[in-house]
This record gives structure tokens, C-alpha cells and sequence, in this order.
């Protein structure tokens, strides 16, 4: 089973989501702006992946957070962001069994998804 998780009307959410839905490939999908984020599934990735990876360091709301918290920025404080605020994450973070791949890329999902 493939677990979408993203923002429903994010560009990017919306080619992944054409790519998916073109492959002919089930997903669950997660808005997590809606829902929310589970923390148990959040400290994961972030033990995974690291916060600097599923941060989105580009969007408007980490460059609202202030200067310090930026800078002192680690897993802890992370989870503790990205529960406030999913917006942070970066999308679409997409899970197939253990895998987890961010953001999205056509040969990437080609990859991982049709071979």
C-alpha cells in the first residue's frame, strides 16, 4: 500500500497525484494541513530521513520562524515545528512499505514505484 501525504492544492502535490493516478497506481492520501500529523509517524521520518530533509527550507513558513529556532534547529525541535505546523514538510512525502521518497519526480516514482 502507497501513503500520499501532502497538501491537497500544493502544485507539486497535484503532478504527483496526475503521475499516480496516470501509472494507474492506488495511494492513500493524507492531507496533513486537514488532519494534522501523527507524532509517532513524524518522529520516524525525521529518524529516518533527518530534519534537514523533510524541513521544506524554501517555503514561507520556515522563513517566518525566527532566526534562533532556525538555527538551533535539530530532530527535537523539528517535531515539535512540523506538529504545529505541517505546512513545513516537504511534499508530497510519499511511503511504499519502508520507503519514503520526498518530493516528487517522475523518474524517481518511475523507479520506485513501477519496477
Amino acid at each position: 500500500m502507497i501513503t500520499l501525504y501532502g497538501i491537497k492544492n500544493c502544485d507539486t502535490m497535484k503532478k504527483a497525484f496526475r503521475w499516480l493516478d496516470e501509472n494507474h497506481i492506488e495511494y492513500q492520501f493524507i492531507d496533513y494541513k486537514k488532519v494534522g500529523v501523527d507524532k509517532a509517524l513524524a518522529e520516524q521520518w525525521l529518524d529516518q530521513l533527518g530534519w534537514e530533509s523533510i524541513i521544506n527550507k524554501r517555503g514561507t513558513t520556515w522563513r517566518k520562524l525566527d532566526d534562533n529556532k532556525k538555527e538551533t534547529m535539530n530532530n527535537a525541535t523539528a517535531l515539535e515545528t512540523i506538529i504545529e505546523q505541517p505546512s513545513m514538510i516537504k511534499r508530497p512525502l510519499l511511503i511504499k512499505d519502508n520507503d519514503i521518497l520526498l518530493g516528487f519526480s517522475a523518474a524517481q516514482y518511475h523507479d520506485s514505484l513501477l519496477n
